[in-house]
């Protein structure tokens, strides 16, 4: 059954609103109105007010005071609680896939995404495709989201992994900082491995154990990315949204 076109407005609006706001073309503050996104957007006002009240639900905007809404600001306390909050969640879904089971079909994608990753790793540094590696990296854990076969556990998995900094991919450093992502790739892809191992051999605790501890990696190349200065802040547009 195809979609009326009022749902298609509005699920276009939220893809583009969400798309500005991560990419920090709507930096924290901003006020939106809707009479200018309607017309930007070539749609009626509907949808974009229920774009953002959509928004406004994943936490992106917030209500502005005398009505309307603005882009949310984010302390990097509330980054730091994203990523525990990726952690926590992922760590539940993969225990949930192990003490469940997985279906073969389901065992043979997560291998074959974890040998699709290594290809894109074993190359020489300077030859990284870091673009085709963020794409695997989220293409794995949208996979671990749907394994439980849970609409409750991927629906609140999609709604953490919008925040601009939560998402699995949000930190990559830059090749400013080769050598130090280098080794978070390496780490992060032996951890990909062992949470496949550890779900299809229904190793609950243990799936769970490196789940959480695989969101971490985003916590170090957060850290990668603030020290490495000015030049790699402004490759995570999505910073923007940070405030002391």
């Amino acid at each position: 059954m195809s979609q009326s076109p009022a749902r298609t407005h509005t699920k276009r609006a939220v893809f583009e609103l969400r798309q500005r706001i991560i990419n920090g073309d709507l930096t924290g503050g901003t006020r939106l109105y809707e009479v200018a996104l309607a017309e930007e957007l070539q749609i009626s006002r509907t949808p974009v007010r229920e774009a953002m009240s959509r928004l406004a639900e994943e936490g992106l905007l917030e209500r502005a005071p005398g009505g309307g809404f603005m882009v949310r600001s984010f302390t990097f306390s509330d980054v730091i609680d994203a990523i525990e909050l990726r952690g926590v969640l992922e760590g539940t879904a993969a225990r949930l896939a192990a003490e469940r089971g997985i279906p073969e079909s389901g065992a043979a994608a997560l291998r074959d995404v974890i040998l699709r990753l290594d290809a894109c790793c074993e190359v020489e540094a300077e030859l990284l495709d870091f673009d085709r590696y963020a794409e695997l990296n989220e293409e794995f854990h949208a996979l671990l989201a749907r394994l439980p076969q849970s609409p409750m556990v991927a629906r609140e998995l999609e709604r953490t992994c919008s925040l601009p900094f939560a998402s699995p991919s949000a930190f990559l450093p830059n090749t400013a900082r080769l050598d130090a992502f280098r080794r978070s790739l390496q780490v992060a892809q032996a951890q990909h491995r062992a949470l496949a191992e550890a779900i299809i051999a229904r190793e609950g605790a243990r799936a769970e154990a490196l789940a959480r501890e695989h969101a971490r990696i985003a916590r170090a190349n957060l850290d990668y990315v603030l020290e490495a200065g000015p030049e790699a802040l402004s490759r995570v547009p999505s910073l923007a949204l940070v405030v002391d």
